[in-house]
């Protein structure tokens, strides 16, 4: 049986930036410093996502579920990295894009470099070794092998929240 109050500090706060672009999720009791401290402030969307009451011997804190920065937080560089085999990797979660092997990966150039195609994030994908045999130095219509995910470059951590956040929101409030 797990503690009532461990539970409450294992449960997540969303950050918002200062122009609302939801940045991240943080544990309550990062969130407590960021809201003692005025660094961030309390946001509301509806009644019903009241949050969590925290108490200690001096303070009671009420701590919503979502919140704002009130710092000006200098938005970090952030640069597309480069094409190799770990970030592929990433990008592609480690399964090949013809069948979904994720045994004896290989990178595969979509438009074959032989053929005019050129090392970037829109051409490269991960194959295994068969499947990279099979297509070979073929285009894709040619093979009749086509990626299950179309190839393209990373997007910016913030980005990727933030579509995360408003994609499972919009399911939320479909159930």
């Amino acid at each position: 049986m797990t503690n009532p109050f461990r539970r409450v500090l294992e449960q997540s706060v969303v950050v918002f930036s200062q122009n609302y672009l939801p940045v991240c999720r943080v544990n309550i009791k990062r969130a407590i410093v960021l809201l003692v401290t005025e660094k961030a402030e309390p946001l509301d969307f509806s009644s019903a996502q009241s949050g969590w009451l925290v108490r200690s011997p001096n303070v009671v804190v009420q701590v919503p579920k979502h919140i704002r920065l009130t710092i000006a937080s200098s938005e970090r560089s952030w640069k597309v990295p480069p094409v190799n085999r770990r970030e592929v990797l990433r990008r592609d979660r480690n399964t090949c894009q013809y069948c979904g092997s994720s045994k004896h990966l290989t990178l595969d150039h979509v438009i074959p470099r032989s053929r005019g195609g050129q090392h970037t994030w829109d051409n490269v994908v991960i194959a295994c070794e068969r499947c990279n045999s099979k297509k070979g130095d073929k285009m894709p219509y040619e093979a009749g092998m086509h990626p299950c995910t179309k190839p393209k470059a990373p997007i910016h951590p913030t980005i990727a929240f933030a579509e995360q956040f408003w994609m499972d929101k919009q399911a939320n409030s479909l159930e």
